[in-house]
């Protein structure tokens, strides 16, 4: 059996990286981490902070919650503490519908440039 080469994820993002996914500014990473106790990023001796992939998810939820649904922080952190997993299932459909949507969007590309 040939060898495979295995596919290499990060353990550890820093601020700046994970503040470019979100397309938001570092600062609001570090405020939203004081307003939120699930994200909990690792710091080296200099105070440096490292993001793991859970601390990621869950700014993926905050950010859904306070930038795409418009909620407050209040809100935000009401609606974490009663149905976490709702809102999770939520990002996760919503995820899933917006690459349908962009392979339809394809297709109907490839379908208009050979007929």
């Amino acid at each position: 059996m040939p060898y495979k080469e295995p596919k290499i994820e990060k353990i550890y993002y820093s601020i700046s990286e994970v503040a470019k996914m979100f397309n938001v500014n570092a600062s609001l990473i570090r405020f939203w981490e004081k307003e939120f106790d699930n994200i909990r990023p690792k710091k080296n001796n200099k105070g440096d902070r490292f993001f793991t992939k859970q601390d990621i998810d869950n700014i993926r939820i905050i950010y859904h919650l306070v930038k795409e649904r418009g909620l407050t922080l209040k809100g935000a952190k009401k609606k974490l503490k009663e149905n976490k997993e709702d809102t999770v299932n939520n990002i996760e459909v919503i995820s899933r519908l917006n690459k349908i949507r962009e392979l339809l969007l394809e297709l109907g590309e490839v379908m208009n440039n050979t007929g």
